[in-house]
Parts: structure tokens; C-alpha cells; sequence
């Protein structure tokens, strides 16, 4: 397991053109414990720092939608998994954006 990056600064954080590049840097960095606290605004829109531990799971796919997610990663240069999983990342911050859960 890497370590992540910590950032001490909100200036660290750079703007983002896609979602995609924010996932990849969240991926690799954490916000320091005093940039949590509630007295710092920027926190309350990002997101919350990966977990450090995954836990495994399993999910049946149809064969055509695995071989779709595998052209796709491989195009990538990463993992089917790799790939499945940035994807449900991506669209659980967009639902807990819609919801106004974050």
C-alpha cells in the first residue's frame, strides 16, 4: 500500500480538469486533520479523504459488460477492477453531491 500524500495547505490542491483527474489525485493524497475541522470552509465541498483500507467484495457482471470494462482499461493502462471501482467512486460523490449528503 502507497503512502498518501498529505495535504497541509488548501493552496496544495490543484484545479482540476475532469473528475476523472480529481479521483486519481484523492487517490494519492489526504487532507491533513486541521484542514477537517468545521471552522475551515473549503472543507464542507470536498471530498472526504480516501479510506485508507478496502474491503473486498463481489459483484456479478454480464459477460459483455466485463469485456466492455476490460477494452476500456486496458485503453486505460490499468485494471478492469481498477477501472469498476473508480467508476462507483465517481458516481457515489455525485449522488452524495445530488443529495446534499457532502
Amino acid at each position: 500500500m502507497t503512502d498518501l500524500t498529505i495535504i497541509t495547505d488548501m493552496s496544495q490542491i490543484p484545479a482540476f480538469e475532469s473528475e476523472a483527474e480529481e479521483v486519481a489525485f484523492w487517490n494519492t493524497h489526504a487532507l491533513a486533520e486541521h484542514l477537517l475541522q468545521p471552522e475551515h470552509k473549503e472543507a464542507d465541498f470536498l471530498p472526504p479523504p480516501r479510506p485508507r483500507k478496502s474491503t473486498p467484495t463481489s459483484i456479478r457482471l454480464g459477460t459483455d459488460l466485463e469485456q466492455r470494462l476490460r477494452v476500456l482499461a486496458e485503453r486505460k493502462n490499468t485494471t478492469y477492477q481498477t477501472l469498476l471501482k473508480e467508476f462507483v467512486l465517481e458516481r457515489v460523490y455525485e449522488e452524495e453531491k445530488r443529495l446534499k449528503i457532502i
